[in-house]
């Protein structure tokens, strides 16, 4: 196993750059597409709400000014690529002047936990029952029940929340039914702390779960069936391997890396599912505030949470492709 060939990792590097910068852009350029401003939005909604505000054409000039909107399209955009290197997206347009970084930056660390939990648990159970599926020596029972708890594939994320809720929560109340941790309790890594966040944390994950990991037993069910009739496998079986041993080295280690790969690009796609989830158990992740600001039209929220999600996505990626070799060393990147 040599180490990445230069060329592919600066290659590498400046497509997952390019990717972030392409992802940017549209990012930016979509709002400017629909028709009127966040600032009027904003000053309609007072109205709507108050009835009447008072000098409201004043308000609306004087905060476009403030926020560079009457500046010309060229200007805008290249203030924002400077913007965003810096990881500074404004001000929030629902929170004035609370800075949508730190609105990130405190909601962040709760997505990542919780989808990063969910995501490995979703992985290791889907691929461990498609790959048990395919196995010889499983009992036919396993077989039959696996595919019936496939059914909560079907089911959106949403649905599958608050059929939890209301079964755990509300019903049985043995598990909390809003917020990502007890009130009172003192954040810091103390037991209290950490086991009131993974009581809190168990059904919004559990949601994720229920709905996700059948794609992934399907997924592995079908590498597996494929690669069963690869000539190793013949010629495992010819020289009378254990069945563990051929399930576990020459199956599921062939079958795992197009899995990977898709493990990758999933953290990215998760979220718009997780998005309904943390909103519906009041969980202090991005879904949350992604999901406040489309409703109050926060385009700087919602620019600055789309970016880092992209981000993350493109990073995943990255890592992985690079780390192909460290996983099976038989590959070899630039084809060297």
């Amino acid at each position: 196993m040599g180490k990445i060939p230069r060329n592919y990792l600066i290659r590498r590097i400046g497509i997952f750059f390019l990717t972030v910068w392409l992802a940017a852009t549209v990012i930016w350029l979509i709002p400017r597409l629909a028709p009127g401003d966040p600032v009027t939005a904003m000053v309609s909604r007072m109205t709507r709400t108050a009835g009447y505000v008072e000098n409201s054409d004043i308000i609306i000039e004087g905060w476009k000014e403030r926020f560079g909107l009457n500046d010309p399209l060229a200007v805008q955009y290249v203030r924002y690529l400077g913007n965003i290197i810096r990881l500074d997206f404004g001000p929030s347009l629902a929170y004035f002047p609370t800075p949508v970084s730190e609105i990130i930056g405190r909601a962040l660390p709760w997505t990542l936990g919780l989808l990063l939990v969910a995501v490995t648990i979703t992985f290791v159970l889907g691929n461990l029952l498609g790959a048990i599926m395919v196995w010889t020596k499983t009992p036919r029972l396993i077989k039959v029940l696996i595919p019936l708890g496939m059914v909560f594939t079907s089911v959106p994320s949403i649905l599958a929340a608050l059929f939890l809720l209301y079964i755990f929560a509300f019903l049985l109340n043995w598990f909390p039914m809003l917020g990502a941790y007890e009130i009172g309790v003192q954040p810091g890594f103390n037991l209290e702390f950490i086991g009131s966040v993974i009581k809190h944390g168990t059904l919004p994950a559990l949601s994720i779960i229920l709905v996700s990991f059948g794609y992934w037993a399907l997924g592995m069910r079908g590498m597996m069936i494929t690669i069963e009739g690869e000539d190793y496998m013949h010629l495992a079986r010819a020289k009378g391997l254990k069945s563990f041993y051929v399930l576990y080295r020459y199956m599921i280690r062939n079958a795992i890396l197009p899995q990977i790969t898709a493990f990758a690009i999933t953290l990215g796609t998760l979220v718009s599912g997780q998005i309904l989830v943390e909103y519906i158990f009041a969980y202090q992740g991005m879904g949350t505030i992604i999901y406040d600001a489309i409703v109050n039209q926060d385009f700087a929220v919602i620019q600055g949470t789309s970016f880092m999600i992209i981000v993350m996505t493109a990073l995943a990626v990255l890592i992985i492709d690079l780390a192909y070799p460290f996983i099976d060393p038989r590959i070899s990147h630039g084809g060297s």
